[in-house]
């Protein structure tokens, strides 16, 4: 998929962040397709690598579903190619790692990591982030809710 994507493609990953099981007819309908046009699309979209996968996140038995995210800055040591591939390296032997950005700007890496737990963040901080090679600064934010997903209600 060489050329950028068009208002379609845009409102199908949008309908597909919101809920990948969404019926692909359902889907076609709402972006004024036919099912198999969509299908094309979707599978198109997949076959560039702009949808990468489809994810189950599943909750605790509080219904949960998303326990803590937490946006985390990281500054190296130094920018080489080697400190570089050696911190990617070890942020892929972390499953809770859920994204890593190399980035241009005042810092050289955003993770979004996700955890059970503050509790839980607490230990990778310490246990793993910190351990890693040629980190030098771990700024941290958690995240209070994915604006994108419907609020729950609130408790009274």
């Amino acid at each position: 998929m060489a050329e950028a994507l068009d208002a379609i493609d845009r409102a199908i990953i949008r309908l597909l962040r919101l809920n990948a099981r969404r019926p692909n007819a359902e889907i076609a309908a709402q972006v004024g397709l036919s099912p198999s046009a969509c299908h094309r699309r979707i599978k198109l979209l997949e076959d560039a690598g702009i949808i990468r996968g489809y994810t189950l996140i599943t909750g605790s038995a509080e219904g949960d579903a998303r326990g803590v995210d937490v946006l985390v800055q990281v500054t190296l040591d130094r920018q080489t190619e080697d400190y570089l591939a050696r911190f990617e390296h070890a942020v892929r032997q972390c499953p809770e790692i859920r994204e890593c950005f190399l980035m241009a700007g005042g810092v050289d890496y955003w993770l979004r990591v996700q955890t059970d737990s503050i509790a839980a963040y607490e230990a990778i901080h310490s246990e793993i982030l910190s351990r890693m090679p040629g980190v030098t600064r771990i700024n941290s934010s958690i995240a209070i809710r994915d604006a994108l997903r419907p609020a729950r209600p609130r408790r009274r």
